[in-house]
């Protein structure tokens, strides 16, 4: 058994065979979000674990872009695990850790503008990158546009989540429907849960920091 091969079979439920890496990816995944909704900082190294695994599995199902994100998750969470924990002088909660903020609507739609005319950029070079490199990317990538959405609003909004913006749950709900919709018409199924429990914790996360930052008051 190759743990980190997706055709190495965990078990299989309602005829879809699900791999040990796709599960204990997802099981990690689940676990960071939950912790990051409660803006506990242990999110952070069990996300560092969880996109090591997920990267893996995307290489193996074409979703080159989604591939690339794990990478630069990689980074951000030991970033975001370091910004949280050492927090500048009069930015610390009562925990002694980073505190909740806020964005106005004017910065907020200006990021989101700027994601997606990087959704279109990043786009256009996914759809071509089999032609670059056929060596590394043997077969087309799969629905490059939607999967650079994510990546792009992703990299956006994880930078939001560093800052402790209570904004960032907002495109992570986003992000997190169309991700659910991308991995199910892929036949990632159980991802595809992962990414529809991950709206939901998404939901609690944007109730759960916005009263936190209202306690401040």
């Amino acid at each position: 058994m190759d743990f980190f091969k997706i055709d190495s079979v965990f078990f299989t439920i309602l005829g879809y065979a699900m791999s040990f890496l796709e599960f204990t990816a997802v099981i990690f995944g689940l676990l960071a979000v939950w912790l990051s909704a409660r803006a506990n900082i242990w999110s952070w190294p069990l996300g560092i674990i969880n996109v090591t695994l997920a990267g893996v599995f995307y290489y193996q199902i074409q979703l080159y872009p989604d591939m690339f994100l794990q990478v630069f998750f990689f980074v951000t969470n030991l970033l975001g695990w370091w910004r949280w924990s050492h927090p500048e002088p009069g930015e610390e909660d009562k925990k002694k850790e980073l505190r909740i903020s806020r964005m106005d609507w004017r910065q907020f739609s200006v990021v989101f503008l700027i994601g997606i005319v990087g959704t279109g950029v990043m786009g256009a070079l996914a759809s071509r990158l089999h032609e670059w490199l056929p060596n590394l990317f043997s077969l087309p990538s799969a629905y490059p546009y939607t999967d650079s959405f994510i990546l792009v609003m992703s990299i956006t909004t994880t930078f939001l989540m560093v800052q402790k913006k209570v904004e960032c749950w907002i495109i992570w709900i986003v992000i997190d429907v169309v991700a659910t919709y991308l991995y199910f018409i892929k036949g990632a199924m159980f991802f595809s849960v992962e990414y529809f429990i991950f709206t939901i914790l998404a939901s609690i996360g944007l109730w759960h920091w916005a009263r936190e930052y209202r306690s401040y008051t």
